[in-house]
């Protein structure tokens, strides 16, 4: 694939943290390591790299970061789970902060299925006056996150093949469907502040009726971090932000980045249309469906992975869908997991990422 040199492109993930038995425990001094950082619950670390101008600087900075944190890993007794769940687990804990206070108090009890999320984000640099093609193409590529679906239980129980998903969109953050869900395509940047002030009204409203002092809310919230929808404009970053991938393997999330990137960032002057009767992505311009049908997409990436006509529908669009291996079709428990077994399967995947970041495979992109 071709790259443009100046485009930036970042990721953040997630990764559970065990130990030698498989149990979920705190990073400790991972969290010390370049480019690490504490999640909102305790057995999780972010991995974060900086803005980088290729697929290859990309690839070199997040297995060097990752890698770095698996060999201090080996020294205190710690091991990174690329899973989207943990599967089954103990009571997952809160690092006490006024934000996820504010969240608790307004979403309730239904703010418990976020702890047991981990995932990716993906930043995309916005090209001058084609910031709104790019989102709304991210907006189209959203059924992408089939490709990378880590985990399909929750506690114990299988939900869905985008397990994480799931739980974010309809069960975690159903009391504030517009702050969780995909938004439409977006007309202009005036439009996308709009949605972003109405739903900062509404969770500020709420989270004051329910009990949240004002000028705690504000110091802790603002439009643009109010909001929890997969694709975000990012006027702080100034990026195109793509949440809805699950955590994985490090190579598979570079080779999700790299496509993402090609795509909705290197849009090189070409027409982005709206409601064409195939949609597709050729070298003249990019034909995006329906909103309507991108949701479908979704709702089947969520449900049922990597379908056949999802899988043609990414081919299309851009994908090469056989270079991916969703964890979640590879499991072999479609049943009820206990603890136990989600214990040897973190084990299991902590090797496979260890393992990743230690081979050299041939780049997905120059």
């Amino acid at each position: 694939m071709s790259f443009t040199p100046s485009l930036r492109r970042s990721i953040e993930v997630e990764y559970w943290v065990v130990d030698e038995a498989g149990d979920l425990t705190q990073p400790g001094s991972l969290i010390d390591l370049p480019g690490a950082e504490r999640e909102f619950v305790e057995p999780m670390l972010e991995v974060n790299t900086t803005p980088c101008t290729s697929t290859a600087e990309l690839r070199t900075e997040l297995f060097e970061r990752v890698r770095a944190a698996v060999d201090r890993g080996d020294e205190i007794g710690k091991q990174l789970v690329p899973l989207a769940t943990p599967l089954n687990h103990e009571e997952i804990r809160e690092i006490p902060c006024d934000r996820t206070r504010i969240q608790n108090a307004v979403v309730g009890e239904d703010f418990e299925y976020v702890r047991h999320c981990a995932g990716t984000h993906i930043h995309i640099e916005q090209q001058p006056g084609q910031a709104v093609d790019q989102l709304n193409t991210l907006i189209a590529l959203d059924p992408a996150l089939a490709l990378v679906n880590s985990a399909r239980h929750v506690q114990g129980e299988a939900m869905a093949p985008g397990a994480r998903s799931k739980c974010y969109r309809w069960l975690a953050y159903d009391t504030l469907r517009n702050q969780g869900e995909l938004w439409p395509y977006v007309d202009d940047r005036a439009d996308w502040n709009r949605r972003l002030q109405a739903c900062y009204n509404r969770f500020r409203k709420q989270a004051i009726a329910a009990g949240i002092d004002e000028s705690t809310f504000e110091s802790c919230f603002d439009p643009e971090s109010s909001v929890w929808t997969p694709v975000q404009l990012r006027e702080d970053f100034g990026t195109v932000e793509w949440r809805s991938p699950d955590t994985t393997l490090p190579s598979r999330t570079v080779a999700l980045a790299d496509t993402l990137a090609t795509v909705a960032g290197e849009l090189d002057g070409r027409p982005v249309d709206i409601g064409g009767d195939t949609p597709c992505v050729d070298n003249g311009r990019i034909t995006l469906p329906d909103f309507e049908m991108v949701r479908d997409y979704v709702d089947t990436a969520i449900e049922d992975g990597l379908t056949e006509s999802l899988t043609a529908y990414l081919s299309r669009m851009g994908f090469e869908p056989d270079a991916f291996d969703p964890i979640t079709d590879t499991f072999d428990h479609d049943g009820p997991i206990d603890r136990n077994t989600a214990r040897q399967l973190r084990l299991e995947y902590a090797t496979r990422l260890r393992e990743d970041v230690r081979q050299s495979p041939a780049m997905t992109a120059e």
